[in-house]
């Protein structure tokens, strides 16, 4: 049966065979980001909670300071330290859009890769789809050609057509279940650092401790 599957992959048409190609590369890059977003969030939640811990602890810049240089993935410990950086300003207003600006770029770094796999499950179905109704055509075509439609004339047609669908099934489903598991991870990232920054303004602005 298997060998079957890839005897039909090698000796289809030249344009299923370029489907199959592009719903290979968005299967892979697709379980490559699955696999290193799982990674890269699941360190962020981890450094997330430790400098959170620190920083109810400790209440010295300094410190805090370079305690955050420790945590390089966690959204709050990056917006803590860039903010540490640029401001030496105790004005509130100046603090909150330094905040901000910070917030922005980890947010972004939380959802990024995040739309390769929203096109993946959105556009790789409909990319099996055209493999499926150009395997179809093909069926036609060879019916035309032999004058009868025997089982023998379609099959190997239909069944580019289903591998086609299958593929880009494949390629599909997991990439939605990731993408919506990961967005919503994301999006628990970005409501502890948003809650997080009246903290920090706190801190900047009245509640630092000078070393």
């Amino acid at each position: 049966m298997q060998t079957n599957v890839f005897t039909l992959i090698f000796q289809a048409g030249l344009v299923v065979k370029f489907v199959m190609l592009v719903l290979l590369f968005f299967s892979v890059v697709s379980w490559a980001i699955i696999i290193f977003k799982y990674g890269y969030l699941r360190r962020a939640e981890r450094e997330n909670e430790l400098f959170y811990h620190a920083f109810r602890r400790v209440r010295d810049a300094e410190g805090l300071f370079a305690t955050s240089k420790k945590y390089t993935i966690g959204p709050i410990s990056n917006v803590f330290r860039q903010v540490f950086l640029d401001t030496d300003q105790r004005v509130r207003a100046e603090v909150a859009r330094t905040i901000k600006r910070y917030e922005a770029l980890e947010r972004a770094k939380l959802e990024k890769h995040l739309g390769f796999l929203a096109t993946t499950g959105s556009s790789t179905p409909f990319i099996g789809l055209f493999g499926t109704v150009w395997g179809i055509m093909t069926s036609f075509m060879d019916i035309g050609q032999a004058g009868a439609a025997s089982l023998t004339v379609v099959a190997p047609g239909i069944a580019e057509a289903l591998i086609a669908t299958a593929m880009g099934l494949v390629a599909a489903i997991p990439a939605v279940i990731a993408y919506n598991y990961y967005l919503s991870r994301a999006n628990n990232l970005i409501i502890q650092m948003e809650d997080f920054s009246e903290d920090i303004q706190d801190f900047f602005t009245h509640g630092r401790s000078e070393t």
